[in-house]
């Protein structure tokens, strides 16, 4: 382990904490302090605080991951969210920042009626506290899998340092603390970004290197759509506007607007924040596709590809100040979700100690402790690890509960309780049934979620007001209007959907690959996996299983192979007067068998062994194409890995099976025993690690 490495990430987490201690000498005491720094934070502080907020662990490892699998056709997320997000912050902040200071309320949740407290305010909460739990987990497994990569530490032990500086951050200063916090991490964000991003575009040959690289790989990855898209491409593209959108119905977000005094401080944030977002979005974007060019292997795991990236191209320092800055991030985020949570529960939960500021922080370590549970817990469910799965339910789950009727709140339209716990619910149960049918890959949850609630919205309008306007102080069109609307919108669509399916790329998995010539230079290795001695009788089989678990670490290992060793001698004895005959009482060879079990990959070798001479023979059984290692030509890098790398097949049970045939020499007066032979056996896997490089 590097000293340098761990020094500079020291150095650089503890100037960032005593950024958010420093806000002790200025915060006070009550409630309102704590949870929105009693309306008076300065307009880029809140804005830088939203940029890292908003951005927080998820942009380090969730959406790194994300532009690794996609290559080009993430513009689009990045198009869609940015304008998504402007439309947020011009109309729907506005209108959030003015109804907060006019009703004095300090939670997403409470703006959803007109009493605090009230039926559809608790049930809001609940909504918010279920999915910020969930967002905030994925911030703390952002800090674990980044601790994990470059320090080599558990990744449960990179949660729970998470979840004592989250509680401390909150404790110290509440969400002044965090939003020093934020802005102090936001400068360090795009400084440390910056610098990888450069470096590592002159390791990989600038931006021609960047486009060989990714159409050497998988030429659908230089497409600016994605292949298979079985709802198309608009709808694809929508819901990224859509999920920008959802910065409005994020609570941990929405606090920062509800910091500002005024709405011309409103204004001036929106430009801090948009100035600072559009740069280190594209800075993203570029490290992203720079992973996918230097990382090919096909068990790599997208999420550790900045913190891989910068491992490999930066010096040690330069590394610790990247890995305080993802850590920093998301625990800072995190802290923000948790007292997002304090405030939905404070004030709209149970509103009787919405002002008693010891129980507020009690709230505040209860939620903590279950966002490290949930986070914890998903280590070891299959895909529960994924940050970007995380935040993509958490935003647009969020997102979908609350924008709707923040659009038709600032529209003038004013739902009752029935509508709009209807319009919540309807939003939530879609967004979860949509993500556990797995159409989430083709359109993220946000389309399907907004849409269940607006459709609710205008059934509920009629049964309640019919004469009443659905879009509040806004006519709805008639039918001429709306008919040329349609016609309209449609028209590109359908050319964009025609296009699509005539010249949309093949599958990114099988097809598009470009074909070229390589030298794939390997490094075989070995990895004991069990050793031992033991006698068998003649006739018997012995029988051991053994797993690849009882090793660590060999699951981010290419295992290619196994080789078993048998190591055996003669221990036949004779008696008789006639052994003093010389050659009478020589010893019959026995024989040794081995057979390997793993999966589909099973051989058989047997060997002999001689009187007083120890003897072995090797079982080996490989999986790889060898084909592909040296001077390759006329192939893809896909291919390449496809035929060296096992993909985790080398991972899981092996069986060994040794049996022994003995038999008996001798001659007339001398009689030979032979009941078996100790057999020593070594299993060892077969590794292998190798670099593809362009001739």
């Amino acid at each position: 382990m590097d000293i340098v490495l761990i020094a500079s990430f020291l150095l650089f987490m503890c100037a960032f904490a005593g950024v958010g201690l420093a806000s002790m000498w200025v915060k006070e005491d009550t409630t309102d302090d704590y949870l929105v720094a009693s309306r008076g934070m300065h307009p880029a502080l809140a804005a830088l605080s939203a940029v890292s907020t908003w951005n927080s662990g998820y942009m380090f490892i969730g959406f790194i991951g994300f532009t690794y699998t996609m290559g080009y056709s993430i513009i689009w997320i990045g198009f869609g969210s940015l304008i998504g997000q402007i439309i947020a912050w011009v109309w729907l902040y506005k209108f959030i920042q003015q109804s907060a200071n006019e009703r004095g309320v300090r939670s997403l949740s409470s703006l959803v009626s007109e009493v605090t407290g009230s039926p559809e305010a608790k049930l809001a909460a609940l909504f918010s506290i279920l999915f910020l739990a969930v967002y905030a987990a994925a911030q703390l497994t952002s800090g674990g899998k980044a601790l994990y990569v470059m320090l080599g530490w558990s990744e449960v032990v990179g949660i729970l340092i998470g979840f004592v500086l989250v509680v401390a951050y909150c404790y110290a200063g509440g969400i002044r603390a965090s939003i020093w916090t934020d802005a102090a991490q936001s400068g360090v964000m795009i400084i440390g970004s910056s610098l990888l991003c450069y470096v590592a575009m002159q390791e990989i040959g600038g931006f021609s290197g960047l486009h060989e690289g990714l159409a050497a790989e998988n030429a659908n990855l230089t497409s600016i759509v994605p292949a298979d898209l079985n709802f198309g491409v608009s709808l694809w593209i929508f819901a990224f506007f859509l999920g920008g959108l959802s910065v409005a119905g994020q609570p941990q977000v929405v606090s920062r607007v509800m910091t500002l005094g005024t709405d011309e401080d409103r204004k001036t944030a929106m430009l801090w924040f948009f100035a600072w977002q559009i740069p280190f979005l594209l800075i993203m974007v570029i490290i992203g596709l720079a992973s996918r060019v230097v990382f090919t292997g096909t068990d790599f795991d997208p999420e550790l590809g900045l913190p891989m990236l910068a491992m490999e191209t930066l010096g040690p320092f330069w590394v610790g100040l990247i890995l305080a800055s993802i850590f920093a991030a998301t625990m800072s985020t995190a802290d923000s979700q948790v007292l997002a949570c304090t405030a939905a529960f404070t004030d709209d939960i149970m509103p009787e100690i919405s002002q008693d500021h010891k129980k507020a922080k009690l709230v505040t370590l209860i939620v903590a402790a279950f966002a490290t549970s949930i986070s914890i817990f998903g280590l070891y469910v299959p895909g529960g690890d994924s940050v970007f799965a995380l935040v993509v339910l958490a935003v647009y789950g969020l997102g979908s509960i609350f924008v709707p009727i923040l659009i038709i709140k600032w529209a003038g339209y004013e739902p009752d309780s029935n509508h709009t716990i209807a319009m919540m619910t309807a939003a939530l149960v879609t967004v979860i049934l949509w993500s556990i049918s797995g159409f989430g890959d083709d359109i993220f949850p946000s389309v399907p979620g907004m849409g269940a609630a607006f459709i609710i919205h205008f059934i509920m309008n009629q049964l309640r007001s019919s004469h009443i306007s659905p879009l509040g102080r806004f006519e709805l069109p008639d039918f001429k209007t709306l008919g040329i609307a349609v016609l309209v919108i449609l028209a590109p669509i359908t050319a964009g959907e025609v296009a699509y399916i005539i010249a949309g790329p093949d599958s990114l998995e099988g097809g598009g690959k470009s074909p070229g010539s390589w030298f794939v230079e390997t490094d075989f290795d070995t990895e004991q996996l069990a050793d031992g001695i033991e006698y068998i009788n003649d006739g018997q089989t012995l029988t051991i299983e053994m797993t690849t678990d009882s090793v660590s670490n060999l699951e981010d290992i290419n295992i290619v192979g196994v080789r078993v060793t048998l190591t055996y001698s003669e221990d036949e004895t004779s008696s008789g007067l006639g052994c003093s005959v010389p050659g009478a009482s020589n010893p019959d060879p026995d024989t040794v068998t081995g057979t390997i079990l793993h999966d589909e990959n099973n051989n058989t070798s047997s060997g002999d062994n001689s009187a007083g001479v120890s003897s072995s023979h090797f079982v080996e059984v490989e999986w790889y194409n060898s084909s592909m290692i040296g001077n390759v030509t006329g192939v893809s890098k896909s291919d390449i890995n496809n035929g060296l790398n096992a993909g985790g097949s080398g991972l899981g049970i092996y069986t060994l099976e040794i049996n022994v045939a003995a038999q008996s020499g001798g001659g007339i007066g001398c009689t030979n025993n032979d009941d078996g032979e100790e057999v020593e056996y070594l299993v060892e896997l077969i590794t292998l690690d190798y670099s593809i490089n362009s001739l």
